[in-house]
């Protein structure tokens, strides 16, 4: 039984229901909403083009989507543009934060400087890298180049995924550095020093102590940044608008040609709903692999 208070007012699980219905509430319409619209596009034909084509289409759009080279060519794009900067971003967050763990002149100056670029806006990144650090002609890294007598690279013509992926890592790098410089905060000073008394090395010491050390924090770099890193969208509308042809067409870029380029609302509402159960794949891949560590 529920106690009452003076006021009349319930203590227990009715009054807690009542406190969080409209949140819940805001919550499931905020995204179910969305989510249904999505769903019913999916199964019309809407084309802004042709509005005299509408109708009840079934499954024409996902046969016409997964029948389609671009599909695969993106889900392929998305793949390797998430795998490389995850590899980037673990790894280099991971000796960063072991390199500002320790003791040198400067480290407070260094260690903001380099969590820094986590701050800057997508399209801001993109727009710098494109003009001032890739561009054939003015860029830092062609003059770079040319100082050593190398020809100037076109990076956005000759290897526009390896651009993306570049600058997508140094906006996520930083991200890494500061979840994974938090958790060597924690580690236990007296358990490397015995090591060091014992005859480890640094690598030893590296392998044994303090990756084992970081193994949760680097799980959960690993989720937060595939969730965001599936939606990239910013930098190659900035810098290649998916080109060359679809070179650097991901899955969110797909389905913003469909939608506002093609203006095929039906084609682009399917390619999200597949967007949609790919990321919950992901996530609970993810989820479980984060929940294991945490047990262990």
């Amino acid at each position: 039984m529920n106690k009452t208070r003076a006021s009349g007012r319930t203590v227990g699980g009715l009054r807690t229901l009542s406190l969080q219905a409209p949140a819940v509430t805001l919550l499931l319409l905020w995204m179910l909403v969305p989510l249904g619209m999505t769903l019913w596009f999916s199964f019309q034909r809407y084309n802004l083009l042709m509005p005299g084509m509408t109708g009840f289409a079934g499954l024409e759009n996902y046969e016409y989507l997964f029948t389609d080279p671009a599909l695969w060519s993106a889900m392929g794009t998305t793949l390797l543009l998430v795998g490389w900067v995850l590899a980037i971003t673990v790894v280099g967050g991971t000796l960063l934060a072991v390199l500002f763990q320790q003791e040198f002149a400067g480290r407070g100056i260094a260690r903001v400087l380099a969590i820094s670029p986590f701050f800057v806006m997508p399209t801001v990144s993109a727009l710098v890298w494109k003009n001032m650090m890739m561009h054939p002609s003015n860029g830092v890294l062609s003059w770079v180049a040319e100082s050593f007598g190398l020809q100037a690279v076109d990076w956005f013509s000759a290897l526009p995924l390896t651009s993306i992926i570049i600058i997508v890592a140094w906006q996520w790098l930083p991200f890494a550095l500061l979840i994974l410089l938090t958790a060597m905060q924690s580690l236990d000073e007296d358990q490397v020093e015995a090591a060091r008394m014992d005859g480890a090395g640094p690598v030893a010491i590296f392998f044994f102590i303090t990756l084992p050390h970081l193994k949760r924090a680097i799980s959960v770099v690993i989720m937060i940044e595939m969730i965001f890193l599936l939606t990239i969208f910013a930098e190659i509308f900035v810098t290649t608008s998916g080109g060359p042809g679809l070179a650097t067409t991901n899955l969110a870029y797909l389905i913003y040609i469909r939608a506002l380029l093609d203006f095929d609302v039906g084609t682009a509402s399917a390619g999200g709903v597949i967007a949609i159960v790919l990321a919950n794949i992901v996530a609970i891949f993810l989820v479980r692999m984060v929940a294991r560590n945490l047990e262990d």
